[in-house]
């Protein structure tokens, strides 16, 4: 489930180029604090990647409610 939570937030983001040093800008919306900035769209989607996973850890690790995207919710239950 958290991979496909993970693709279904990429699915999302957004990418712009900055007009100041031509590099990629990536963020997801509804993900405050995930965004990259990388040289090119590749770079760009792995930073932003690894950033939404931090997120997500961090995330869980607070006990925070995360974003439902396409449906799937994130929900973390702790065992006996």
């Amino acid at each position: 489930m958290l991979t496909e939570y993970i693709e279904a937030a990429m699915r999302k983001a957004k990418y712009e180029i900055l007009s100041d040093d031509n590099t990629l800008y990536g963020y997801i919306p509804g993900f405050d604090g995930v965004y990259a900035n990388a040289d090119d769209l590749e770079g760009c989607r792995s930073e932003l990647k690894e950033v939404l996973e931090e997120w997500i850890m961090l995330g869980i690790s607070r006990h925070l409610p995360l974003p439902i995207v396409d449906g799937i919710q994130l929900v973390v239950e702790e065992a006996v």
